[in-house]
């Protein structure tokens, strides 16, 4: 894919991330793969105002080619993924109420999700009764020390549909755009219906005592 092309979508899709209510505050970070690397946000702009000029084009390597502004702190986990997965060709980084708030409640390091038939929208699944396994790792403001722990977890545990940070937020990736964006907005009504289901299990929980 061409860099203008990869760009002109990463901008309609920041306008409907940040339409969602998944990106407050200049949060999160998208990139997509490109013929001479990958192109990805710069740090601190609105991800729903995108323009061309707040993106950097890097090259394989995470090298800059182009782009003046300031790079994410999250770049080399961008690269990371894409490294580690050869189909991926877009990742869309949110911090959605739902995904930052499972991630800290959860005690493991994966959230599993089965019985939903959402999850039949996730390249892959074919019915709700097959658990969705989602890795989540502890938050780190070491960029490279995060990417190893996730190098490490895919060479036993393929990273497939995205990762969680805990207290952070979700990093969705798909084969192209609709595929990630469709990942995106699968994953999050998962997390939401999640969250809204322990919430009524505590609920209840606490009617019976």
């Amino acid at each position: 894919m061409q860099n203008n092309t990869a760009i002109s979508q990463l901008i309609e899709a920041g306008k409907w991330v940040s339409q969602k209510g998944w990106v407050p505050a200049t949060g999160g970070n998208f990139s997509a793969r490109t013929s001479t690397g990958f192109v990805v946000t710069a740090s601190g702009h609105d991800k729903g105002s995108l323009t061309q000029a707040h993106f950097l084009q890097l090259d394989h390597q995470g090298e800059r080619l182009a782009g003046a502004v300031k790079p994410s702190a999250e770049t080399q986990l961008h690269l990371s993924l894409y490294q580690l997965i050869p189909d991926a060709q877009c990742v869309l980084h949110t911090h959605s109420v739902a995904a930052t708030v499972l991630s800290q409640i959860t005690q493991e390091h994966q959230l599993d999700l089965t019985g939903y038939e959402m999850q039949k929208a996730l390249s892959g699944f074919t019915s709700h009764l097959e658990t969705l396994s989602i890795p989540i790792f502890d938050n780190d403001q070491d960029i490279d020390r995060l990417s190893l722990l996730v190098s490490d977890h895919h060479l036993h545990t393929p990273i497939e549909h995205g990762v969680l940070i805990r207290g952070h937020g979700l990093y969705a990736v798909g084969r192209n755009i609709d595929e990630v964006r469709r990942h995106l907005e699968a994953l999050e009504f998962l997390f939401s219906c999640e969250l809204e289901r322990l919430k009524i299990i505590g609920i209840q929980a606490g009617v019976t005592k």
